[in-house]
């Protein structure tokens, strides 16, 4: 719309989203000065006052003595492979189900995607107690297993709606070429899934790097935790220093505002990714 009117509606909706974005980033800004003030300004002046102070001895104390170098790195153990084994298994069953008339194949992707739909809090004991019985309790790799568990269904339905929209005459051309399953999935329908799969790997690597609940299920030592039960480690260790807790929940974000930020042009295109039509 041009003219007056639709000069005035651009002006007014970019004000509120300014607004907005200024509202979201406050306590991000809060967060991070928050970080840089020594214990004795908070102390005297309080948490919400104008920092009186700089320093940046609090990112080292969480770093080394909060122990947030093992739990960035327990993190990225789990995260890494956590993606990578999620992605490639769904990738190879969406491949399966959309491209090939499997027998119940639309039951199948249901009961994937099922698992997705119940409440965590009721599978908390059942993971516990089956985590106990295969002897990976304890372990990351109990944490990884999981992960790659419960996120399989989701991003296979995902897929499954992306790689069907995939025009059949490419696959049609490449088997007449003599191509099998194998290198049709991995030299055509691979390439053209990458904007999806680079959308699930920034949506999966944040959901996984930041969780809480799995992680003090199957978990129970303190130098295997993840970086988010780790901060309430810190939040008991250091509870009077606000400010290295804020230097501890910066120190957390850094890799997945890094991997939102590389990927984030597939995190926003992604968003309408195998949409049901």
């Amino acid at each position: 719309m041009s003219g007056p009117r639709g000069a005035l509606r651009t002006g007014a909706f970019h004000t509120a989203m300014a607004l907005l974005s200024a509202l979201w980033l406050a306590p991000v800004l809060w967060v991070v000065v928050m970080s840089t003030r020594t214990f004795d300004d908070i102390a005297a002046n309080g948490v919400g006052s104008l920092p009186h102070s700089f320093t940046l001895s609090t990112y080292r104390q969480a770093w080394t003595d909060g122990g947030e170098l093992q739990a960035l790195v327990n993190s990225l153990i789990v995260t890494v492979p956590s993606v990578v084994l999620t992605l490639a298994l769904a990738a190879v069953a969406a491949f399966a189900l959309s491209r090939y008339r499997i027998p119940g194949r639309r039951t199948i992707l249901l009961l994937m995607l099922a698992g997705n739909l119940l409440p965590p809090q009721i599978l908390l004991i059942p993971v516990a107690k089956f985590s106990e019985l295969t002897g990976l309790y304890d372990t990351l790799w109990a944490l990884i297993a999981v992960q790659v568990g419960f996120g399989l269904g989701f991003y296979t339905f995902v897929l499954h709606g992306f790689m069907r929209d995939l025009p059949g005459e490419i696959q049609e051309a490449a088997t007449i070429d003599g191509a099998g399953p194998a290198q049709i999935f991995a030299r055509i329908v691979l390439p053209l899934t990458r904007p999806a799969l680079a959308a699930l790997g920034a949506l999966s690597f944040t959901w996984i790097f930041n969780d809480l609940l799995w992680a003090i299920t199957v978990l129970r030592t303190d130098t295997k935790m993840p970086v988010t039960p780790a901060l309430l480690g810190l939040q008991g260790q250091f509870v009077s220093s606000w400010s290295v807790i804020a230097a501890g929940t910066v120190i957390a974000a850094v890799p997945t505002v890094a991997v939102f930020l590389r990927f984030q042009r597939h995190f926003v295109s992604g968003l309408a990714i195998g949409a049901v039509k």
